[in-house]
């Protein structure tokens, strides 16, 4: 790798830098994800899928029901699975436990 003195280069070279350095990462990241994607395609058709096909089932699965609410919001729900919402933790911070919320 290059030694490149930075405090010795002007501003408009150091911007220049840093943009391409930013081309660099983003295009980077696209091949990965590209690789990523033909690497998934490759599983899902061992299997006789394609990838849209197995994405596609993934989000027809039904909805999780609410097993806890909110108790001052009733709107404000949570299925039980998952990170847990803010207002759950502040209240089991504050002494409540999980059945206080269930519905």
């Amino acid at each position: 790798m290059n030694d490149l003195d930075l405090n010795a280069m002007s501003l408009t070279e150091l911007k220049q830098l840093f943009k391409d350095v930013e081309k660099a990462i983003d295009g980077f990241e696209s091949r990965r994800k590209a690789e990523a994607r033909a690497k998934a395609e490759e599983a899902a058709k061992q299997y006789g899928y394609s990838l849209s096909q197995l994405i596609e089932a993934a989000a027809q699965r039904p909805a999780t029901a609410p097993k806890y609410a909110h108790p001052e919001n009733p709107e404000l729900t949570w299925s039980g699975r998952g990170r847990k919402p803010s207002w759950i933790i502040e209240g089991l911070d504050a002494g409540k436990s999980l059945e206080d919320f269930a519905i």
